[in-house]
């Protein structure tokens, strides 16, 4: 979710980003949830071709800026590439604080559209921060 809303963010204006989603502990090849395809499509943004896959070190060092949704994953990627530690950050960071991001998963619909609208909020109030964090 967090991939495609910001690809939206900056799809018309800012040319610079590769913007890639990958998890800590995901299974490779899995389609998007249905109810994360569902709060997207809504907003205008089809994900239906979205694959997940594995955090891999080649995957990781081609990127300047690295974001997760929580704690753990911040800690569990610096923990197994500490030479990519100084581009890890909590989502949350952008916006000058340290919260998780709960991944709805499993959950009801209004816990998607929360997350969505977090995500959401984080990358308009944090863009200008996230400028700063890549060389």
């Amino acid at each position: 979710m967090a991939m495609a809303l910001f690809r939206e963010k900056v799809r018309n204006t800012d040319e610079r980003w590769r913007v890639e989603s990958a998890g800590t502990w995901a299974y490779e090849g899995e389609l998007a949830a249905e109810m994360v395809q569902h709060v997207l499509f809504e907003r205008g943004l089809d994900i239906s071709d979205h694959r997940s896959r594995i955090v891999t070190q080649d995957l990781l060092s081609g990127f300047d800026l690295i974001l997760t949704m929580e704690q753990g994953h911040m800690e569990a990627l610096k923990t197994e590439f500490p030479e990519l530690e100084q581009r890890i950050y909590m989502l949350s960071e952008l916006i000058e604080q340290k919260f998780e991001i709960k991944d709805p998963i499993g959950g009801p619909q209004y816990e998607y559209e929360q997350t969505a609208k977090e995500f959401e909020r984080i990358f308009e109030l944090g863009y200008d921060k996230m400028l700063t964090l890549i060389p």
